[in-house]
């Protein structure tokens, strides 16, 4: 059996150069470990399923729900629960950490531009 593979998050990141387009980074059952700098705003969505796990690894982001915003910085989290309506929100530049579902849809029930499949790396 082989090692188990090692991931350095700060050479991944670095190599992101783009906004909203997840990069698949590991697989834990069947969910997955993805990496996605964000600037701006995303767009309002749910998923009618799938929980999603966000962890902040640099800057800040607002996370908006329809009853109140959460904000967090780098070493937080957040656990958005299905069917939770939300929208990320970030202040600057925002690097984070998602696990979720292998095949949770980055804008859930919604299908516009923000709409991207995951690249695996």
């Amino acid at each position: 059996m082989t090692l188990p593979k090692k991931v350095n998050l700060e050479d991944q990141l670095a190599q992101i150069d783009d906004y909203f387009h997840h990069r698949i980074i590991a697989d834990i059952n069947d969910f997955e470990a993805k990496l996605v700098k964000i600037e701006g705003e995303f767009i309002w969505h749910h998923h009618d399923e799938e929980d999603e796990l966000f962890l902040i690894l640099k800057g800040k982001l607002r996370m908006q729900f329809r009853d109140g915003d959460v904000v967090l910085g780098p070493g937080e989290l957040i656990v958005v629960p299905h069917p939770k309506e939300h929208r990320p929100v970030a202040e600057g530049e925002v690097h984070l950490l998602l696990i979720e579902r292998s095949n949770t849809r980055n804008t859930g029930n919604v299908v516009n531009d923000f709409t991207t499949d995951p690249i695996r790396v």
